[in-house]
């Protein structure tokens, strides 16, 4: 076989994504400084040149990432029937796609200005408070209102923090002895609730 055969396997359409797969891989691996333009282009069979000719450079293949992940995460936290299953499925997220969660919360490796990540990251973004603000709707004071309900961007920040803290403490194998092999997603499920993160009629709520 000669050098030049890998090159035949793709076809003009999907040249990114092979880009792309081959640049999770090598995140997933030795994460996002090890990434190398020459290296994927290598790794696809393609010529140097050719990843250059759809992100321009590393920079625009890291937004690449960036978008698609945040794309990724909408569609899984797309419909969790209340704010303490949206954290359930952000965990999960993360350990389905750790290279993606690696590159996605570091903006000094984007391009913030690019119309995808932009859009992807707005709609991640309202999937992630959509829970917050339903459960400030289905709160109420004293008076019957709903004064007494905490605001929902606070909410959100806190279930944020919440989620994204134990996700990257799953990441980082530093809760390897603590979880002593049980689903992540069924411990943060467990912790939330023991924390006060969701309510019981936060299900009744959407």
């Amino acid at each position: 076989m000669t050098s030049d055969s890998p090159r035949r396997t793709y076809h003009h359409g999907d040249l990114r994504q092979a880009v792309l797969t081959a640049a999770l891989d090598v995140i997933t691996a030795d994460g996002p400084d090890a990434l190398s333009l020459r290296d994927l282009a290598r790794r696809a069979g393609v010529s140097h040149a050719a990843p250059a000719h759809h992100f321009k450079d590393r920079t625009g293949l890291l937004t690449a990432i960036a978008a698609q992940g945040y794309t990724l995460l909408a569609d899984t936290l797309a419909d969790a029937p209340d704010l303490r299953e949206r954290g359930v499925r952000y965990v999960r997220f993360a350990a389905a796609h750790p290279a993606h969660f690696q590159v996605m919360f570091q903006p000094a490796l984007h391009h913030p200005d690019d119309p995808a990540l932009l859009a992807a990251k707005e709609r991640a973004s309202a999937e992630l408070h959509a829970g917050a603000t339903e459960l400030h709707a289905g709160a109420t004071g004293p008076a019957g209102d709903a004064t007494g309900a905490p605001d929902p961007r606070t909410v959100g920040i806190a279930a944020w923090s919440l989620a994204h803290g134990f996700a990257t403490l799953l990441l980082t194998r530093n809760l390897d002895d603590a979880l002593a092999g049980r689903d992540p997603g069924e411990a943060f499920r467990s912790l939330a609730g023991l924390l006060g993160a969701a309510r019981p009629g936060d299900a009744e709520a959407e």
